[in-house]
């Protein structure tokens, strides 16, 4: 049977129109059977369980059920519960991820506040100028395909590690169209169906999507403990990944001394250890950590995604020399190489980063002080630890799971992102990922609107307010 979480993620921002919610939650539910997400002979939850998970009320789905079955895309039995129709529906379609953050990325709508995907949402007037200067350089005698990246930039991604204290070559960084890109590949060389992937839970879901797509068999580890990371390293799993600086979304900063215990960890026990280090600049006050490559033989991820901007797709790979070829090798296959000319901008960027980190970090810690300062005046009950950097908050509600939740809050116009699909423990269902990448102005009313929501909510017991929809 289809849980009722999976497929209210699916069903992504079904309640986000004018009308009664049955019609918005049975077109919902007809497009994605019409689409092949809900394949046919599917169970569907029974209407009391996507009742609450969904916050609204019984009569809500049982009408929106009926109406799919008259129009014959689904089928309700007496003691056979409810499934789509039987009548072939594109059978050879590969399955969809149904992680939130995805599916806002998808399904994107008008009138909400995006509070599912942290990343900068304006390009930065550096990123232009660079461009420009890109577009002005002649390019002879170049086909434009690099599967390992732009020569360029390569070397001032290492020089850069340099700096930091990591000795690095050119020959030992892939440039990828961002991390997320990085995360693929790095799951295609190194995982096998069924291999054991140690994760931090929760973590990033983008990483759960891509490792997901390698069918690992997932063993989770309580963001910062130490000892139990490395007590699941020794389960040998085929790779460990971690996000030891401003850990998304906790915010959590691995200490030194446990970095160089996890990296002498990973090459005594020969464990292929996986750092992302996405939001690693992003500090607010201190001084950005070494890597854990500096202690041991981690593979490093890195992105201008969150420092500059998300539309450069620049992220990057720093590795072994061999790892790197083996890695350009599934590249090549995949797209033959990253943008040309993005990378050539991507080098006088790479050059400036300290300065652009410098105005991204101070935007990022006053818009973080106002979200905490909303939050602690419009939802005391809500707690969470303030962040030292990254672009996110990892909130806990007092009470209830943040699935349903996240219903009610769409109702008010804020999307949200609900732990539970950034845990493979199956815990996180009363906690919320909040970036704070938006203005003050828009977080603080972002909050207010997540109050009304929270005020209309009782766990397990839909608000009759809530029939219709007014936006």
């Amino acid at each position: 049977m289809t849980r009722p979480d999976d497929l209210v993620t699916r069903l992504g921002r079904w309640s986000a129109g004018r009308g009664p919610l049955y019609l918005l939650l049975a077109g919902r539910i007809r497009r994605l059977i019409d689409e092949g997400e809900l394949q046919p002979g599917s169970p569907l939850p029974p209407d009391r369980a996507l009742a609450t998970a969904l916050a609204v009320g019984r009569t809500t789905v049982v009408s929106a059920y009926d109406l799919l079955a008259q129009e014959g895309k689904i089928v309700r039995r007496q003691g056979s519960g409810t499934k789509v129709s039987t009548a072939p529906l594109r059978p050879d379609r590969p399955a969809d991820t149904t992680n939130p953050l995805f599916v806002h990325l998808l399904d994107p709508m008008d009138k909400i506040v995006q509070l599912t995907c942290a990343a900068p949402n304006t390009m930065p007037r550096p990123v232009t100028d660079a461009y420009r200067a890109a577009l002005d350089i002649e390019i002879t005698d170049d086909i434009g395909y690099h599967p390992l990246g732009y020569e360029g930039l390569r070397t001032a991604l290492a020089d850069r590690y340099t700096a930091r204290g990591l000795a690095t070559t050119p020959s030992q960084i892939l440039v990828t169209t961002g991390a997320q890109q990085a995360l693929a590949l790095l799951a295609r060389l190194m995982i096998t169906p069924g291999d054991k992937v140690v994760v931090e839970a929760p973590t990033y879901p983008g990483a759960l999507e891509a490792f997901r797509e390698s069918t690992a068999d997932f063993v989770g580890v309580p963001v910062g403990d130490g000892d139990a990371l490395v007590r699941a390293m020794r389960q040998r799993p085929a790779i460990a990944y971690v996000i030891p600086t401003h850990h998304n979304p906790s915010g959590a900063v691995m200490p030194v001394l446990t970095r160089q215990r996890v990296g002498a960890a990973a090459e005594d026990l020969g464990v292929r250890l996986i750092e992302d280090e996405v939001l690693a600049e992003l500090s607010f006050d201190a001084a950005t950590p070494l890597p854990i490559a500096a202690f041991g033989p981690a593979v490093t991820i890195g992105s201008l995604s969150k420092v500059v901007w998300g539309g450069l797709r620049v992220g990057w790979v720093r590795a072994p020399a061999s790892v790197i070829m083996q890695l350009a090798r599934l590249k090549a296959v995949h797209d033959l190489g990253s943008n040309y000319i993005g990378q050539v901008a991507a080098v006088s960027l790479v050059s400036s980063l300290d300065s652009l980190r410098a105005t991204r970090v101070s935007a990022l810690r006053a818009q973080h002080n106002a979200l905490c300062a909303a939050l602690h005046k419009h939802l005391p009950s809500w707690t969470f630890t303030p962040a030292v950097g990254g672009q996110s908050i990892w909130v806990r509600l007092p009470h209830g799971d943040a699935v349903s939740f996240a219903q009610l809050a769409l109702r008010q116009g804020v999307a949200v992102l609900p732990g539970g699909s950034l845990d493979v423990t199956g815990g996180g269902n009363d906690h919320l990922r909040i970036p704070f990448m938006e203005p003050a102005d828009v977080l603080t009313d972002a909050v207010v609107r997540l109050a009304a929501a929270w005020n209309d909510y009782v766990p397990g017991v839909p608000s009759a307010s809530l029939t219709t929809l007014v936006v």
